[in-house]
């Protein structure tokens, strides 16, 4: 298994994939974690890696503006949260990507990849890479959730979409008009075909619409209560990792 090195300016999310890393494989090698463009710069000027996990939203800038300044031949593994303009760039590119927060059978399906390419791995077109990342062509979200109840099928606009709420094995959709459909999906997924201006997944239960946002309170430990119109059946508390994420879209 490989020596790597985790870019990550969220400490919650570096113990998450570090702990998760050890429970797949213990012999895996975390070589370094840092948290901004500029320590990554002067490290990987110094040092190379095997395998690089790599946020896309740093504290200190985006973390393409690393590779202006060095250009490591380390495949890399990118850590996004909602930015589907990455997702784009990642596939056009064949580069594995993670979405937050990390699921373990997603990461280790990422390593079996990296174990699987690492033999025949091809450079990292980094200018391709970045050009992919930056164009201007908005992407195709899906307009419309086709939602069943009893032997009734419905499709439903996103526009009368809430949120989406997860409970045990079930998702559920939630109208503005406080209706409630079981929908044949995981937030997961959703997460991926929902256009990241408009929702925003706040923990593991809630993926909520910005329009369903009623009130905002300051919570325990820094986080933030929301809450949504119609109400849902648990507390909408955005989770400690989600929190600056969550406050860097309401300013979108």
């Amino acid at each position: 298994m490989p020596k790597v090195l985790i870019i990550e300016d969220e400490p919650l999310a570096a113990k998450r994939l570090t702990r998760l890393l050890g429970q797949i494989d213990s012999s895996i090698e975390i070589l370094d974690v840092l948290d901004s463009v500029k320590t990554s710069v002067e490290w990987l000027s110094k040092h190379e890696a095997e395998l690089i996990f790599l946020d896309i939203h740093l504290a200190d800038g985006n973390s393409f503006s690393i590779f202006d300044e060095v250009q490591p031949k380390t495949p890399i593994i990118f850590c996004t949260a909602y930015d589907q303009y990455a997702l784009q760039a990642f596939r056009l590119n064949s580069i594995h990507y993670l979405l937050k927060p990390i699921e373990k059978e997603e990461l280790e399906h990422a390593l079996n990849k990296f174990e699987d390419q690492k033999a025949k791995a091809a450079p990292i077109d980094l200018a391709a890479l970045t050009k992919a990342f930056q164009q201007k062509e908005e992407p195709e979200y899906q307009k419309r959730f086709l939602v069943s109840s009893g032997d009734k099928i419905k499709s439903i606009p996103v526009e009368e979409v809430s949120y989406f709420f997860g409970q045990q094995k079930y998702a559920f959709l939630i109208t503005e008009d406080k209706r409630r459909h079981i929908i044949d999906s995981t937030l997961g997924k959703l997460e991926n075909v929902v256009d990241p201006k408009q929702f925003f997944r706040i923990n593991r239960q809630y993926l909520i619409k910005y329009d369903a946002i009623k009130t905002m309170y300051s919570h325990s430990k820094s986080r933030i209560k929301v809450e949504l119109e119609p109400p849902g059946d648990i507390e909408a508390i955005v989770s400690m990792e989600k929190t600056r994420l969550f406050k860097e879209w309401l300013n979108r």
